[in-house]
This record gives structure tokens, C-alpha cells and sequence, in this order.
């Protein structure tokens, strides 16, 4: 069913996004979010570890962007989410990895994060 799939957005999208008052939800581990995590005016953090049982810490009635790392692990939690009955959701493509490689607003130490990795993008090498 075409209601079962999972929208996606990018870095960029996301940026314009967060700029119209969207909110991220970082389903990363408490330890990730500590060293590094988006600097952006609306965040709430539920590790996936957790997600289970706050879930319903999620506001019903806005767009969500769900993020991690690399995309992966936020792309299980919107399917998760999906079946619990929240629908406004999208998922982050390459995560926390492509927001930094762009340059967007972080706190913390980015070193932990490759800077050229191969994306597809014209710059590889």
C-alpha cells in the first residue's frame, strides 16, 4: 500500500524544513548525542533503545523528522512509529554523517565523523 511507505528528505530539505518550525527527533543513543549532536531550535531526543516505551512523548499533531547517524537506524523507527499510529513522519537520508559533511549547525566534536566520504556526490574522488 502507497500509505506504508517511508518519505524521505535530505540534509538540505531538512535545513529548509527547520526554518518553517519542523521538529527533529534524534533516535540516537544518549552517549552519540553527548559528543555530537544537531544544533537546531526544535530537538527531541528519544534513544531508539528507548522508543518503545516514549513514544508516546511524540507529538501527534506536526511533521517529525526522524534522524541518526547515518539513516538507518531512524528509517526503523519511522516504520516503528508508523505502526503505532503516527503518520506525520519523515526520515533523514544519511543522517547526522551528511549534515556535517554539508557544513550544518552542530555541538560537539565532529572528528568522529568522516568528512569525504563517498556519497555520490561530484567531489569524490
Amino acid at each position: 500500500m502507497a500509505t506504508d511507505l517511508i518519505k524521505e528528505v535530505c540534509p538540505t530539505s531538512t535545513q529548509e524544513l527547520i526554518k518553517r518550525g519542523y521538529l527533529l527527533l534524534d533516535i540516537r543513543e544518549k552517549k552519540e548525542v553527548e559528543k555530537l549532536s544537531f544544533n537546531v531550535p526544535r530537538l527531541l531526543h528519544i534513544p531508539l533503545s528507548e522508543l518503545e516505551e516514549k513514544y508516546n512523548q511524540i507529538p501527534k499533531d506536526e511533521i517529525i523528522i526522524v534522524v541518526c547517524t547515518t539513516g538507518e537506524r531512524s528509517y526503523r523507527a519511522v516504520s516503528y512509529l508508523k505502526e503505532k499510529g503516527l503518520s506525520n513522519l519523515l526520515n533523514m537520508k544519511k543522517g547526522l554523517e551528511k549534515w556535517v559533511q554539508k557544513g550544518f549547525p552542530t555541538l560537539g566534536d565532529t572528528s568522529s565523523i568522516p568528512q569525504h566520504a563517498c556519497c555520490g556526490d561530484s567531489h569524490c574522488h
